[in-house]
């Protein structure tokens, strides 16, 4: 057989401090209106922003990939080889073009939060 503490008791156990849990929604309240202020000061992007942002980042990966891939094949029609350089060349090309579209992104996340 178990003894239960009085019913106020039980509820302090159960919340910590009597009013804490008010507090807990006060302060809930406050980190929502705080979230409410800072969307509408810096609102979502429109959508032709966003395809504007796909369009260059896109651009940034094939640009590298296409140069890289051109002056392979350049060099393989001056040395009569097949793909000797413009395999290695591509393969350089597409890493030159996603770090800059990583270092690309990040610059416009720190902007976005600035």
């Amino acid at each position: 057989m178990t003894t239960r503490p009085p019913a106020g008791e039980a509820d302090r156990q159960a919340d910590g401090e009597p009013g804490e849990a008010g507090d807990r929604v006060a302060q809930a309240a406050q980190r929502a209106a705080s979230r409410a202020r800072t969307g509408r000061a810096n609102p979502e992007p429109s959508l032709g922003a966003r395809l504007g942002q796909i369009g260059i980042l896109g651009w940034t990966i094939v640009l590298p990939i296409l140069l890289c891939l051109l002056l392979g094949r350049w060099l393989d029609r001056l040395a009569g080889t097949r793909v000797f350089f413009a395999a290695p060349l591509l393969m350089i090309g597409a890493g030159i073009g996603l770090w800059s579209a990583w270092r690309w992104m990040h610059r416009q996340e720190r902007r976005d939060r600035d």
